[in-house]
């Protein structure tokens, strides 16, 4: 199998912020859980900020912690 890299959708240089939160809806799916680095092809000190980024809209209702409609 040929390894495909994945192409990150934010430059290395990006400041990731919580208040960013078109930034943030990309890494997280329809539920709200936080998609894994293998699947969004972010660096690890990326994913690290991206959850914490994340983590914190979540406390102060920029985000919410699961999607309305889940049953």
């Amino acid at each position: 199998m040929a390894n495909k890299q994945k192409v990150s959708p934010i430059s290395l240089n990006q400041k990731i912020d919580y208040k960013d939160i078109d930034l943030l809806t990309l890494f997280i799916t329809e539920q709200g859980k936080i998609l894994p680095r293998r699947a969004t092809g972010v660096t690890i000190q990326q994913q690290r900020k991206l959850s914490k980024a994340i983590k914190r809209a979540r406390i102060l209702s920029l985000f919410p912690f699961v999607t309305s409609n889940s049953v």
